[in-house]
């Protein structure tokens, strides 16, 4: 694949409700980056198979995936449980792992120009999508503490929803993708660890700031 040359891209992988999604978002913003939340994909998809049912084939995914646009991805019936749990399922399948991965690397690799880089969170990010990136961080947290944000998350939108089962739904998930035979979720060796438990989103985010600036200000 052809790559822009001298893009900062930034790769983060992490369990369900971390904080991922919040740190690449302000990553994006405070260096002017291509933001992707590669999970969102997996839980299109995930969504593609619920309304399509029997229609659903890897044929009506790379239709749908040529297609797709950012602000398809911040639609929010993506998420649902129910669509976070088949999204969950549909990533262990390697054909669809592959249409994903080209979209994921164009993302990456090739993002507007009006960006100075890319940012991407997911589970093998650092592992499989762009194991050459710039920085890489392996972003985590306690799963009691992971299940609490994510409940708050779905109360704002009032989703009929237990404690219990979304810490359930979070256990379940973290066993799938550290599991799954295609793209495990794991910390390389490489991957600077942040661990969010006991952090704030800004204290989070001045510790990826620090170690960002002093490598590009070198």
């Amino acid at each position: 694949m052809k790559k822009r040359k001298n893009i900062i891209t930034v790769a983060i992988d992490s369990p369900a409700a971390a904080g991922a999604g919040t740190q690449a978002k302000l990553i994006s913003k405070r260096y002017n980056l291509f933001y992707l939340d590669t999970g969102k994909i997996y839980r299109y998809i995930g969504k593609l198979k619920l309304d399509s049912k029997s229609k659903f084939n890897y044929k009506l995914i790379k239709k749908k995936i040529k297609k797709i646009k950012i602000s398809d991805l911040k639609n929010k019936s993506l998420l649902s449980n129910e669509v976070a749990t088949t999204a969950s399922t549909i990533a262990k399948d390697k054909k669809i792992r592959d249409i994903v991965h080209k979209f994921q690397q164009k993302c990456a690799y090739n993002p507007p120009k009006n960006f100075k880089g890319s940012v991407l969170d997911g589970r093998d990010i650092i592992t499989v999508q762009v194991k050459d990136a710039m920085f890489k961080f392996y972003i985590t947290a306690n799963i009691d503490v992971r299940a609490k944000r994510r409940f708050k998350e779905y109360k704002r939108l009032n989703k009929k929803i237990t404690y219990q089962q979304v810490y359930k739904s979070l256990k379940n998930r973290d066993k799938s993708d550290k599991n799954r035979k295609y793209g495990p979720l794991k910390k390389t060796k490489d991957s600077i660890l942040i661990n969010t438990t006991k952090l704030s989103k800004k204290a989070c985010f001045n510790k990826i700031k620090a170690i960002m600036d002093k490598k590009l200000n070198n």
